[in-house]
């Protein structure tokens, strides 16, 4: 089997060159290649910056924080986060800074327990890790949070990383297999699909840094990637590994005329004539769209919420596969399927409460 230049030097940096004890200590190299000397074994922490504390919840490792950042703790309508909704409890917990990574030194050593460590994701959001570790003498460990198309091994590396620092070694491998087992389902059930026999396609809705109307899409939406569809909008001359969220005009939508929409219900988080379910029930040009006439527009859970959500990306690719290719996935039910990945990820199968949340919209048809 074939294993990647990044894969063989992580596997190495974590085992020869980062991996040895030193009494009770274990040095690390992050993802800022910083050679960090952290507690072994670990017994408390805290995560900052959008996705840490998701990426610990996968490790099954949450109990270890002290603190969260005010996100956490707010209370809000809608909430597409399953790994806090699977823990509840991250809501009374002491605070110790504000979200997206505006980490507070002051109040971090204030906790009634310190933490032994700080997991950071975005080191150029928010509060700078070098000058976090400085102030606060907690060793700071920079993750890269990736995402599941071209920077996966990067994702696999933080799980890594954060998995040998949390003892969870052997359930960052799972996670990372259960991605690379699931994508690999999904591409299995599609690639072979002529494109002559695809339907076309868009996603509406997409969020990006907050709700947006039915206009916003996602050049490479992820879940269409996975299961080969013909989106309209895909840019297949980008070479970029961040995500390309873009506005596009309805002009060119009615121009691509697509046989099946779909909706990204983040947008019910808009009002009146703003979101996107607003737009494709009542704007008098989108309802010349053929999906529209046929009532073939569908809800899909918001994936981008504090970063990515991975189940849910994974959760709406089969939903979406099952719409486009009803043959291919004539044993999956959208509904199960979804629990059993947010079962595996976060602990429980969270996608009743979440859907509650978006009027019951996901996984059917918006237009009655």
């Amino acid at each position: 089997m074939k294993i990647t230049t990044a894969i063989m030097l992580a596997f190495l940096m974590l085992t020869w060159n980062s991996g040895a004890n030193a009494g009770d200590t274990l040095t690390i190299i992050d993802t800022m290649d910083r050679t960090i000397l952290v507690p072994n074994p670990l017994n408390s922490a805290i995560c900052s910056g959008p996705g840490s504390l998701r990426l610990l919840t996968y490790l099954t490792a949450q109990d270890l924080i002290v603190a969260v950042d005010d996100i956490e703790v707010k209370r809000r309508q809608f909430d597409a986060r399953p790994y806090a909704l699977a823990n509840p409890a991250f809501k009374k917990q002491s605070i110790f800074g504000e979200f997206r990574g505006f980490d507070n030194p002051e109040l971090i050593l204030s906790l009634a327990k310190q933490p032994q460590v700080i997991f950071k994701t975005f080191p150029n959001m928010g509060y700078d890790p070098l000058e976090l570790q400085e102030k606060t003498g907690i060793p700071t460990v920079v993750l890269e949070y990736g995402n599941l198309g071209m920077q996966r091994e990067e994702l696999f590396t933080s799980l890594r990383i954060m998995g040998k620092i949390v003892s969870k070694s052997n359930r960052a491998e799972e996670v990372i297999n259960f991605f690379n087992v699931t994508i690999k389902d999904l591409n299995k059930r599609t690639d072979s699909i002529l494109e002559s026999k695809k339907k076309a396609c868009y996603m509406g809705g997409v969020a990006y840094r907050g709700p947006h109307g039915f206009m916003s899409t996602e050049l490479s939406y992820p879940p269409f990637t996975f299961v080969s569809a013909a989106d309209v909008a895909h840019d297949t001359k980008t070479k970029s590994k961040a995500q390309r969220q873009v506005t596009l005009s309805k002009e060119k939508l009615i121009e691509w005329d697509p046989d099946v929409l779909f909706l990204d219900l983040s947008t019910l988080q808009l009002a009146g004539s703003a979101s996107g379910l607003w737009e494709i029930r009542n704007d008098p040009a989108l309802k010349t769209l053929t999906a529209v006439q046929n009532k073939l527009v569908y809800g899909v859970l918001p994936y981008n919420w504090y970063t990515k959500n991975y189940g849910s990306v994974l959760a709406n690719a089969y939903f979406i596969g099952k719409i486009l290719y009803p043959e291919r996935f004539e044993d999956v039910d959208p509904f199960s399927k979804a629990d059993e990945i947010y079962k595996f990820l976060v602990g429980k199968p969270v996608f009743t409460e979440m859907n509650a949340q978006f009027d019951n919209l996901a996984f059917r048809t918006v237009l009655e």
